[in-house]
């Protein structure tokens, strides 16, 4: 997965480690990168993600590591991804197809949470669902 960068150079998609006030680590960021100009950017599915966790570490947060992709389905995708045999389909193909997968895990997921009636746990993989673009219709 690559993206245009300013400089017109390929900017490649690497899973980062952000720091944080230099006490904070949050690791596997998915970040792209060129390095032509050194120009580096969160990718838009988990920026928005990003900057909500960063708000709810405040400001005076203290010394911690996190996972990002155990809070973010892209960047959890991007890590799976990134550890699984590459096949001889595309990389795009191999990512859409996984994609497709866990976007089906969660609806079972979240069939079963419904007849649980698990408001929290439904409210965590609608979030989930919502961050891989999926739509989902409430009975």
């Amino acid at each position: 997965m690559q993206k245009l960068c300013l400089c017109g150079e390929n900017m490649s998609l690497k899973l980062r480690t952000v720091i944080l006030s230099g006490k904070v680590e949050i690791d596997n960021v998915p970040i792209y990168t060129c390095q032509t100009c050194s120009r580096s950017e969160v990718i838009p599915e988990v920026k928005d993600d990003l900057k909500g966790f960063i708000q709810e570490l405040g400001e005076q947060p203290k010394k911690m590591n996190f996972l990002f992709n155990e809070r973010n389905e892209w960047a959890n995708l991007l890590v799976e991804y990134k550890l699984t045999k590459k096949t001889a389909q595309t990389a795009k193909d191999q990512f859409d197809q996984m994609m497709k997968r866990r976007t089906n895990e969660l609806l079972d997921l979240y069939l079963l949470a419904q007849s649980l009636h698990d408001h929290d746990w439904l409210e965590s993989i609608v979030k989930r669902l919502t961050q891989l673009g999926a739509q989902i219709k409430s009975s």
